[in-house]
Formats: C-alpha cells, structure tokens, sequence
C-alpha cells in the first residue's frame, strides 16, 4: 500500500511496466524480473507499515522494492519458476469465478503454481513469452483500472486514505476483463514470438 496520492504514478507505472512485459518481456526479462521484483517487494514490504506512516510507506516501499528487484534478478533460474508459478496461481484466480464462487481453493492453485513453475523451467523461452505477456496483460489491466475512477474499479485500486492494489483479484461487476486478458496477452505472445522474442538482449 502506498499513500493514496501516489496511486496514480503506481497505476501508471503498472501500465508502463506492464506493457513491456507484455510486448518486449523475452528480449528484457532481467528488466522485467527487476521490475516486478522491485513492485512485488515494494507492495510487500509497504504493507507491513501503519496507515498513517506516509514516510514508513514510502521507505519500506523503497527498500523492499529495491530488495525485490536484486533477489529476482540475482536469482534467475528461481525467477523464471517464480513467473511460471505466478501465471499458474493468476489462472486459478482468472479460472475459478467461472466454476465456483470466492477464492479459488488452495489445492487448486498450489496445483497450478507448480506446473507453472515446472513448465518454465523445462520450456524456458516459450514460458518466459507466455508469462511475460500474460503477465504484462494483467499489469495493464489493473493499472487501468487502476487510473479510471470507476467505483466498480474500487477493489482493483484502492481504498480508504490509502492505496491498495490486489494483483490477483478480478474486479466485481467487470465481465470484459477475462476477455480482454486473453485477448491482450495472445496479442502479446504473437508479438514476442514473431518479432521481439526473436533475440533476447
């Protein structure tokens, strides 16, 4: 979480960050691994500040996003099982609404986050577009969201005094978003596979 008037430079970073996953993710996935390292460190080390601590937000976002970035980037082979584990879990939450209500179960996406893992690391270069380009869809999306203030977009952006991003909850009320996923992220995979995925730098 962060203070609620850095949402729209957090959204905006999301849209950013995510559309060069999406397009560009095999070609620069130590920079994608970094900057996905830096967003997941930064929302888990911020959490753990009060809602009042704007400066403790701030800083802790700072440090475990900078920690975040070196732990994925320094550890490669974990990262790419880690993106393969994330695309795995982030199906299981896109999947289950369709079959049952709430969360997914655990099992489930347990499951599915360890053959995504597994998948990665047999199939690199095909599992690293896949998941870089889903992924990347998915940042877009929320970000998207994120900067719309549509109260049906609440859950996605953020509440209260400060703001919170649920990456991996599929906004209520909100049909067009799995469509749209799929859609942006086999664009994306196309992209990557016929053009940018070619050489990695």
């Amino acid at each position: 979480m962060l203070p609620h008037a850095y949402g729209p430079p957090a959204a905006i970073l999301l849209v950013l960050s995510g559309t060069l996953s999406c397009f560009a993710g095999y070609r620069l996935f130590r920079f994608v691994l970094a900057i996905y390292g830096f967003i997941l460190g930064a929302l888990f080390a911020s959490s753990m500040m009060g809602t009042t601590n704007t400066v403790g937000m701030l800083v802790a976002a700072a440090v475990g996003g900078l920690i975040g970035a070196i732990i994925l980037v320094f550890a490669y082979f974990i990262g790419i099982a880690i993106v393969g584990a994330g695309l795995g879990a982030l199906v299981a939450h896109m999947a289950w609404p369709q079959v049952g209500s709430g969360d997914p179960p655990v099992a489930l996406v347990i499951v599915l986050a360890l053959l995504g893992a597994i998948g990665a690391l047999f199939l690199q270069r095909y599992m690293i577009i896949v998941s870089t380009a889903f992924g990347g869809a998915w940042s877009i999306i929320v970000g998207g969201l994120a900067l719309s203030a549509a109260p049906l977009a609440e859950r996605a952006a953020g509440s209260g005094d400060v703001w919170i991003l649920y990456p991996m909850t599929r906004p209520p009320g909100q049909g067009w978003v799995p469509i749209a996923w799929i859609a942006l992220g086999v664009i994306g995979t196309a992209v990557q596979l016929g053009v940018t995925g070619k050489k990695r730098m």
